[in-house]
């Protein structure tokens, strides 16, 4: 289990209660469902990122308009760059590509689960590749 600051817990809570149009799409028609855990809203060091999967310690952040300022733009590069320290693979994806591309996003983030977890490709679907004849 990864160390936070336990003071995020209740903003954490409030979050995951009012999740934005494109969190709720996410993990409603994908990532609640996907056969290895993600948590939402999860507290982890000092933040609190949209999802995570701890086993394939990817983290999922979901950016909306407001992280394209310049400001936004280098704060979410510290954020990112404290988290990969952590060890953690972070994925960013835009809101747009939910609205757009979401069968997209979906493969982006399976195919980063197994990257960190080769053997969940049996969870997801079956497949005879590397089969012995």
């Amino acid at each position: 289990m990864k160390e936070y600051n336990k003071s995020n817990i209740p903003l954490a809570k409030i979050l995951r209660k009012n999740m934005t149009p494109w969190e709720r799409k996410l993990w409603y028609e994908f990532l609640r469902y996907y056969p290895t855990r993600f948590q939402r809203q999860k507290a982890i060091g000092n933040y609190i990122v949209d999802f995570y999967c701890a086993k394939a310690r990817l983290v999922v952040e979901l950016d909306g308009g407001g992280h394209y300022t310049v400001e936004q733009i280098e704060r979410d590069k510290v954020r990112t760059k404290e988290l990969e320290e952590m060890k953690l693979t972070v994925l960013r994806i835009c809101n747009l590509d939910i609205d757009r591309n979401f069968s997209g996003v979906c493969e982006s983030i399976d195919l980063a689960v197994k990257k960190s977890l080769p053997q969940s490709a049996s969870l997801t679907a079956p497949s005879s590749e590397g089969a012995e004849v």
